[in-house]
């Protein structure tokens, strides 16, 4: 019976870990949907191929947890084995484990409090700042100032209406949307894209307003999600 107390106390240890590590991702400006599920692939070492998973890889502070976690992991998985192995066995020390589970549920409550978050969100942010240069960091940590900014591709297709219009002439200094640049085959137009004549099969790179990008170009992300549900159409038939 003291080995299956050992087994439910450890899950509840790990448990608490998940819902530790859940929260610094928090603090780092990970969402806590992707961020718990990212913790649980990594404690198991199963699922951490997505691409959900770029967000803590290219982040620096989020890699230290993530390296945490997975050694952390290994042990469990150790431990548990070991437990199952001698689960007749009477030399567990189940009141050192119940202070070891008490001690991380206290660890818990504090990095859930918001008053933690305030504190600590700062301090992440000046580390990230000293310590690593501007193009070592995310995208998202660098240009996602606000909720409803956006960085994104759109493709010209054939009855663009832009089709033969300079850039300058489409994007007017007023709006709140910037031209990066503009793939044209293999090529990149960065130098100058502001004069260049726009032409089907044009690939423009956007920063800006989420809701102005998605106005301004809603012929082009209709037509690309319709060319998108026909491909996906056609790779179904071909199954």
């Amino acid at each position: 019976m003291s080995g299956l107390v050992f087994i439910l106390i450890y899950f509840g240890i790990m448990g608490l870990v998940v819902e530790i590590a859940s929260e610094l991702f928090v603090v780092t400006g990970l969402e806590r949907s992707i961020s718990r599920f990212q913790v649980i692939s990594m404690l198991t070492g199963t699922g951490f191929t997505t691409k959900e998973s770029e967000l803590i890889l290219r982040h620096p502070i989020r890699r230290k947890i993530g390296i945490a976690l997975i050694l952390f992991g290994a042990f469990s998985l150790a431990v548990v084995i070991s437990s199952i192995t001698n689960i007749l066995a009477d030399d567990f020390r189940t009141p050192q484990l119940l202070v070891a589970t008490a001690s991380l549920t206290i660890v818990c409550a504090i990095v859930k409090n918001r008053r933690f978050h305030a504190r600590t969100r700062p301090l992440f942010e000046k580390h990230l700042k000293q310590d690593f240069q501007l193009h070592e960091l995310p995208v998202q940590e660098v240009l996602y100032i606000h909720d409803n900014d956006l960085l994104a591709s759109v493709s010209l297709h054939e009855r663009s209406g832009y089709i033969g219009r300079q850039a300058r002439d489409v994007l007017n200094d007023e709006e709140d949307i910037h031209l990066l640049y503009i793939k044209r085959g293999h090529v990149h137009l960065r130098k100058g894209v502001r004069l260049e004549t726009l032409a089907a099969g044009d690939l423009l790179f956007l920063y800006g307003d989420k809701s102005r990008i998605e106005a301004k170009f809603k012929e082009e992300l209709r037509e690309e999600l319709r060319q998108a549900e026909d491909e996906k159409h056609v790779s179904t038939l071909l199954e």
